[in-house]
């Protein structure tokens, strides 16, 4: 998402050319996903550079219980495997439609149970991302932890630590055994009233951001969390970078610096 307008080859040597570990890929941006390449291709690509594939995303809406969503998921398996990524996004509705907590979690469960095998044949995990806006349908990180605990599924799904959503939510609790994935992101603009942020205010981390994300991942880390760290920058303006890799870096030495006098 951060370089929403990069090339799938322009992506994979941004990762090469900032250290990092890998990359996510989305199918839901302009254009064919890994830019209609064949998928095994894809996947041989990023591991010629040392790159893992570490999610693919995503599943929208997919704990709507329709038959959309769960062919969504059997089609996203299908390609994560030949290419060899790590894991599938599943993104909850967020369409404002007013659920109680017993049916949000009795849809939870039964999704949940019913996706499953479909990640299990593909040896995938399900990275489930609940999202702060007031108009999700999962909002909190304990309740998904709840209902995979008890179906025993937590080592076949795993959480989304989205700063931002994790700001937005207000959710004080984190879950670094829980944890699939971090998504960072930063927000600097201090007259957006919280219930009011949006996706597009989502930038870069540095040191006028907001949001705490430096201390939401010292908190992580402190207690385990030692999986990947993804940049989710939504901004009109990052996409629009001219040298995204002084700028990646610049953020990316910022956070170092900030969690290395956190633990001095």
């Amino acid at each position: 998402m951060t370089t929403a307008r990069a090339s799938y080859a322009s992506l994979l040597c941004l990762a090469v050319e900032t250290d990092c570990i890998g990359v996510e890929v989305r199918n839901d941006l302009d254009g064919e996903l890994f830019d209609g390449s064949e998928f095994v291709t894809a996947g041989a690509a990023a591991r010629n550079k040392g790159l893992r594939l570490l999610d693919l995303s995503e599943v929208s809406g997919f704990n709507d219980m329709s038959d959309r969503a769960y062919q969504s998921v059997e089609r996203l398996a299908v390609i994560a495997k030949a290419s060899g990524a790590e894991a599938i996004s599943l993104i909850p509705r967020n369409d404002g439609m007013a659920t109680s907590k017993a049916v949000r979690i009795e849809c939870l469960k039964e999704t949940v149970i019913k996706f499953a095998p479909v990640l299990e044949q593909s040896n995938l995990l399900g990275y489930i991302e609940p999202l702060g806006f007031q108009q999700s349908s999962l909002r909190s990180k304990s309740e998904i932890v709840d209902v995979l605990e008890q179906l025993g599924l937590t080592d076949r799904f795993k959480l989304v630590h989205d700063t931002f959503h994790h700001f937005l939510a207000g959710d004080g609790a984190v879950f670094p055994e829980h944890t699939g994935i971090v998504h960072l992101s930063g927000v600097v603009d201090k007259n957006v009233p919280v219930e009011q942020l949006r996706d597009e205010h989502r930038v870069l981390v540095d040191e006028r951001d907001v949001m705490n994300n430096v201390s939401q991942l010292n908190e992580l880390t402190l207690n385990g969390y030692c999986g990947p760290v993804s940049v989710e920058a939504f901004s009109p303006q990052i996409h629009s970078l001219k040298n995204p890799v002084a700028a990646l870096s610049d953020s990316f030495n910022y956070i170092d610096s900030g969690l290395a006098a956190m633990v001095a």
